[in-house]
Formats: C-alpha cells, structure tokens, sequence
C-alpha cells in the first residue's frame, strides 16, 4: 500500500484509508452485521491499509469497541485516529467543543478502544460557539500528555480552520468531498495545501453513487444516514446519476470499475493525503484496496473531472 505524510506530525497515512462508520454504527445504518464488521476491518489490515478511521458518534462508541476488538495484538500495524466532541446519549445532542468535554470524550475512546494512545485525534465538527483557538489547544495538551500523536479537525470552514492554527499545527483536516461535491475546492483544500495540512475526504464514493451500484429508482431505507448527505434529495440525487452515467463511460473507457476511477481521481486532487473508503463487506474493503493498483492516464482524470466542473 502507497502511502503519504500526516501533515508535520512524522506518521504516514496509507493512501487508502478504511471508514468505520458501519462497524458498530446501529445509529446510522439498518441491519448492522457485527462480525462482518470486525472481519472488514482485519481484511483491510491484512491488505495492507494502516489508516482506520472511526469516531465516539458512529454507534454511540460501539465502533470503537469493535475496531479495538480487531486490531488487538495488532496495534502497531494502524495509524488510528478517532473523533470527539459531538454529544450523544447521556451527555445531550448537537456538539460540545469545550476542552473538558473533549478530555473526557478522549478519555472514554481510549477505554473502548483499549489502547494508551490515539494516532490521530479530530475535533468531530465545530459547535459555534467555543473558539476554535480553545478546543484545538486543548488537543495540543493531549498531543504533549502522550495521549495522541497527531491533531486534527473535521468538517472546519476556513475561518475556524484559521482560528484553531492560532492554537497549533492542523495535522490533518477531515471533510466531505468527492466528484459530486467540490465545495471545498474554492478555499478549503488551497488553505490546506499552503499550510501542510494534510487532506482526508470522507464520503469519497458519495455514499456508494460513484461506486456505480445504483439505478435511478433506488430509494434508501427510511433510518439510513444518508438523508442528510445532500446527494439523494429528488432534485440532486437525478442530476447527480447523470453523472454516474458519465463516470461509467469514462470508466469502461480506461477499463477500470467506477469506484475506482472515483478514488483514483480523488488521490489526484493537490493536498489530498488519504481517502477514506467506506466498506460493509470484506469484499468491498479488497475491491477499494485494489483501485491502487490500477494505472489511469492524466487525459482521463481531467475528462472526469469535467463532468462536475461547474460544482467547484
């Protein structure tokens, strides 16, 4: 597995990454198959990735609990990295980036995750109202205590990413982007690109439409997450299947799956780092870990890059 450097912090992140939001996350997808999930995540290890993502919120920290549970006697092979500071269960909703939550919040990962430190640790999203500058410092003390190695933030706009570099080095910054959704791209990643801050979108395959699996009459499960991706509503979710039927094209062109031209495209992408693949089969971890292997000329990632020009 290729790999890349982790912003200024001295670790690499395998440029195929595993999202771990299935494993565990009974509050994000239906019928969650526990063991499925634990033997993904040793397949991805087995092949060779050493990026694992996961997060406090994905299952309410049961991902935690299973992603500990797989990498058991395995810790060394993983660059591992965790989120906090969204608010579930006992502690409310919505989001809470004050230092002492973020503490305990780090504290209780490391308890379900049964390890003595996180690799890379993020700041899940910005509640509006803590400064950036105060929570990010408070993962800069949790950087010098040991109990992380590397910082990050998630879902940041430009002025909190601003804001929390006033505190310290921005290891890595964690958002959704993929050939549907280029916001990013105005301000975000040419910031991130400036500053070595490494790049790591999530929802890459936009939540399985580029993987190209999907027909126009696919409607997802009433309590599936993906309601909130912005990729499904009526009115986007048919101009953004035009442009599957054009990655498709592209992709039967150079002879590659369209998952992987996707993937391929991302990597390609000034500042990218990692790419967090999502996965809820073994299968699909082994199929995502092979789009490294696959060679796509420079005329067709600009010819897909065209199809959504336009979103930057």
């Amino acid at each position: 597995m290729t790999s890349r450097p982790l912003g200024q912090s001295g670790l690499n992140l395998s440029t195929i990454g595993l999202g771990t939001n299935y494993v565990g996350g009974h509050n994000l997808y239906v019928d969650v198959d526990e063991d499925e999930g634990v033997a993904l995540v040793k397949r991805a290890m087995d092949l060779g990735v050493t990026h694992l993502d996961t997060a406090d919120a994905y299952g309410f920290g049961r991902s935690e609990e299973l992603v500990g549970k797989a990498i058991k006697g395995r810790r060394d092979e993983v660059v591992l990295a965790t989120k906090g500071g969204i608010l579930f269960g006992e502690h409310g909703t919505g989001a809470n980036n004050d230092p002492a939550y973020l503490r305990a919040a780090l504290e209780r990962s490391l308890k379900r995750l049964d390890v003595d430190c996180v690799d890379l640790y993020y700041i899940h999203r910005h509640d509006g109202k803590t400064p950036a500058e105060e929570s990010f410092g408070a993962l800069m003390d949790f950087k010098k205590e040991g109990l992380i190695r590397a910082a990050g933030v998630s879902n940041f706009d430009l002025p909190s990413l601003q804001a929390a570099a006033k505190a310290g080095p921005i290891d890595a910054l964690q958002s959704r982007y993929n050939l549907l959704q280029r916001e990013v791209e105005a301000q975000v990643l040419p910031w991130c690109k400036d500053n070595n801050v490494s790049f790591v979108p999530w929802g890459g395959l936009a939540y399985g439409l580029l993987g190209g699996r999907y027909t126009r009459d696919f409607k997802l499960d009433a309590d599936d997450w993906r309601h909130r991706s912005g990729a499904f509503e009526d009115d986007v979710f048919s101009r953004n299947m035009d442009v599957v039927d054009g990655v498709k094209a592209i992709a039967g062109e150079c002879g590659v799956s369209p998952a992987h031209l996707a993937l391929n495209w991302l990597l390609s992408r000034p500042g990218v780092s990692s790419v967090i693949a999502g996965a809820k089969r073994s299968d699909q971890v082994s199929d995502n870990f092979a789009s490294i292997s696959v060679n796509i000329a420079d005329a067709q990632l600009a010819k897909i890059n065209a199809l959504t020009a336009d979103r930057v």
